[in-house]
């Protein structure tokens, strides 16, 4: 099974006034694709500044487009894609 690890880094410095409406909304977003069955880790950054996204059976095409649905995608200073290897 396939696995796609997603790094989403937020622009910080330009948030805008209503954050936590959209940080309410994209929490909404992520636990229906937990529900679905294919995001199978939600890491939060320790610096506060983005998320890890782990999923699971998706081709790397589609993982992009759920991402850009994702209503932080519009305040993301970078998106980082990386096709893993499951060893154990």
């Amino acid at each position: 099974m396939s696995h796609i690890q997603v790094i989403l880094t937020l622009d910080m410095e330009n948030l805008p006034a209503n954050f936590q409406d959209i940080l309410k909304e994209e929490q909404a977003v992520v636990a229906v694709w937990k529900e679905q069955g294919f995001l199978e880790h939600l890491f939060l950054r320790q610096e506060r500044n983005g998320a890890v996204l782990i999923f699971k059976g998706l081709e790397h095409e589609k993982v992009v487009a759920l991402m850009e649905t994702l209503p932080f995608f519009p305040l993301s200073k970078s998106i980082e894609y990386y096709n893993l290897m499951k060893q154990f």
